[in-house]
């Protein structure tokens, strides 16, 4: 890579000017690259889409995520010029969308290769994410804890969608790369067959917990929850704030602490999020012996396949619903 494309931060630029600059730096180097090597430059937000990706193209790809670290959170990742680099070489841009990893649209604003934008497949798929209901159901004779419209952007949680998304994946390779067309045709058929059979999964886990309670610290793994048809009892008030990184109000608090020692089967908690208010509820937890399921945001260090990390997710979660 040119001296002008390694990584430095960007500090008094606009993002999308560096991006110019460095389409027109790296450029002539990426068709370069193209022609010595035939395959397919993707570069993905996460590693989440990354891995969904590498499943469809296999080794007639190159895939790069800008976040492969456990520790970072996509809502406030700062991109770098070298983020800027890779995008402006690619192929192809996959990203989640829905206000999750907006980093990344800037990136791509000005960068010539076409797009997979997860939170519009899901839409086309007839699933509004900005007005999925996160409704809590009627049940033993009481009101709602809370009920309220909540977008959940985080639709690689819904397996469906993932699905769909890989199909769309390898539509815009064959349409790059046609004479590969099969392979990557086939390829997604395999991805969506394994996560046909996590689906079944999903329902077994469903078919023994179904109404099953469960306090999460933050709505992340909502779509598989749903799923699995539990009813999630987090205070709204507490969620929002774990969310929007402000204080808890201490009644959301009292209540979560009253719900995890003894009124859930489970606490799902995002390692990713965690902050003092999510650190005491899970300690509540585990002194109540209500088992803690462990859920990530992006795939953990040491993992590259998508079907085997959801997969000890929901073997997780029904383990927990075991006890």
């Amino acid at each position: 890579m040119h001296a002008s494309c390694r990584r430095r931060s960007i500090a008094g630029v606009s993002l999308s000017a560096v991006l110019a600059v460095l389409v027109a730096a790296c450029g002539g180097q990426g068709e370069a690259d193209r022609g010595s090597d035939d395959r397919v430059r993707v570069v993905a937000s996460t590693n989440v889409w990354a891995s969904v990706v590498a499943a469809v193209g296999g080794e007639h790809v190159e895939v790069t995520s800008i976040i492969d670290d456990p520790a970072a959170d996509p809502h406030s990742y700062q991109a770098g010029a070298a983020d800027a680099a890779e995008v402006a070489s690619a192929e192809l841009l996959v990203w989640n969308g829905g206000g999750y990893d907006d980093f990344f649209p800037q990136l791509a604003e000005n960068a010539d290769a076409p797009t997979v934008v997860a939170v519009e497949v899901a839409g086309e798929a007839g699933k509004d994410v900005a007005a999925h209901e996160h409704a809590e159901s009627v049940e033993h004779g009481r009101d709602h804890e809370h009920s309220h419209e909540h977008g959940n952007e985080h639709v690689w949680y819904d397996l469906p969608v993932v699905s769909a998304v890989a199909e769309r994946v390898a539509g815009e390779l064959s349409d790059l790369r046609p004479q590969q067309a099969g392979d990557f045709e086939k390829g997604a058929a395999d991805f969506t067959e394994r996560v046909d059979e996590l689906v079944n999964e999903i329902d077994e886990v469903a078919e023994r917990h179904a109404g099953a309670k469960v306090a999460a610290t933050e709505p992340l793994a909502q779509y598989l929850l749903s799923a699995v048809e539990v009813t999630d009892l987090t205070p709204h008030e507490f969620s929002a704030a774990v969310e929007n990184e402000t204080d808890v109000p201490v009644a959301a608090q009292q209540r979560m602490l009253e719900l995890v020692s003894g009124e859930v089967d489970a606490v799902v908690r995002n390692t990713q999020t965690t902050t003092p208010a999510t650190e005491k509820v899970v300690e509540a937890a585990r002194e109540a012996g209500t088992p803690v399921v462990d859920v990530t945001e992006t795939l953990p260090e040491g993992r590259t396949d998508y079907i085997s990390w959801m997969g000890a997710q929901v073997d997780a979660l029904a383990k927990a619903l075991d006890e």
